[in-house]
């Protein structure tokens, strides 16, 4: 079988790929989600969806923020909520940014272009939503920021 899934290119204004995230987006500023770019859509989407989350939480994978069902625009604009939002890890249905409790942490803003809307509702994790897209990706891409708590 072929492989169908292409690649789309993220980006942010505010940090570089494995660069750090400004504290604005953090525990320690503002917590609001940073503005992201994306390039190559492909061009039968119907959907994105944004799922970021920390490896290097020391329970496991730490969820951030679950999105689904964005429009496939070329820009996700920052303290925005530009779709369905699901339970994070902090069991809360919005944008919680880098938080770690020591050391510099990963955070992966993982995009994936579908040819479909989702249908779940706000109570939808990670797995849920892994779950249901996982027949309809079309292209993904990935954007990783660190971070270390400044106090």
């Amino acid at each position: 079988m072929e492989e169908k899934r292409r690649s789309l290119e993220i980006s942010s204004s505010e940090f570089t790929h494995n660069g750090k995230i400004p504290a604005k987006f953090t525990c320690d500023g503002e917590d609001i989600n940073p503005p992201l770019k994306v390039n190559n859509i492909p061009p039968e989407t119907k959907s994105l969806v944004l799922i970021v989350d920390d490896p290097d939480a020391p329970g496991g994978t730490w969820d951030h923020w679950l999105v689904w069902n964005i429009s496939p625009e070329e820009e996700i604009a920052e303290n925005t909520i530009p779709g369905d939002q699901g339970l994070n890890s902090f069991k809360q249905q919005d944008y919680r940014g880098p938080c770690p409790p020591s050391g510099t942490h990963h955070y992966h803003f993982k995009l994936y272009a579908l040819d479909s809307l989702l249908t779940l509702d706000n109570t939808a994790g990670k797995e849920d939503v892994e779950n249901e897209m996982s027949e309809n990706i079309l292209a993904e891409g990935e954007l990783i920021g660190l971070y270390n708590k400044t106090r």
